[in-house]
C-alpha cells in the first residue's frame, strides 16, 4: 500500500470538448459557448463531467495495461474543468495511490486537479489482481 502510480497530465481543449459532445450527443451549450456558461455562473466553457471522469481513470488504465481489469470506479464531482479558448486548453493533473490490496483486488485512490483546484472527490478504482 502507498505505491504511487506514475502521474499523468491530460490536455483538454475546446476541440476535445466538442469531439466528446459529438460522441456522447451531449450538446448542452455550456460545453461550447462561453456566453451560455457565463449565464450559469461559470467563467468559460465547462468540460463534460463524464469526459473528466473518463480522462482521470487513465492514470489507472495506463498503469494496469488492460482497461478490462477495472472492476469498479467511483468519483464525486467537486469542481468543473473550465476550458479556455486557446491552444493550450486546460490541463488535468491526475495521480493515483494504491490504498488497499487483497488476494483478488487492488484499490487505487485517484486525485485529479486542474488549475490548482481539486476536480474529483472520493475518486477510487478497483482493479482485479492478476494471478501472476
Amino acid at each position: 500500500m502507498g505505491f504511487q502510480l506514475p502521474p499523468i497530465t491530460i490536455p483538454i481543449t475546446r476541440t476535445t470538448v466538442v469531439r466528446y459532445a459529438g460522441a456522447s450527443t451531449d450538446f448542452n451549450p455550456i460545453h461550447y459557448s462561453d456566453h451560455a456558461a457565463r449565464e450559469l455562473g461559470f467563467e468559460q466553457v465547462v468540460a463534460h463531467g463524464m469526459l473528466t471522469m473518463a480522462a482521470a481513470l487513465r492514470v489507472v488504465t495506463d498503469w494496469v495495461g488492460d482497461p478490462d481489469e477495472v472492476s469498479e470506479y467511483f468519483v464525486r464531482f467537486i469542481n468543473p474543468v473550465l476550458v479556455p479558448d486557446d491552444a493550450m486548453g486546460a490541463r488535468l493533473e491526475v495521480s493515483g495511490t494504491v490504498t488497499a490490496v487483497d488476494d483478488k483486488r487492488v484499490t487505487i485512490s485517484i486525485e485529479a486537479t486542474c488549475a490548482g483546484q481539486k476536480i474529483l472527490g472520493a475518486a477510487k478504482a478497483v482493479v482485479r489482481r492478476s494471478n501472476g
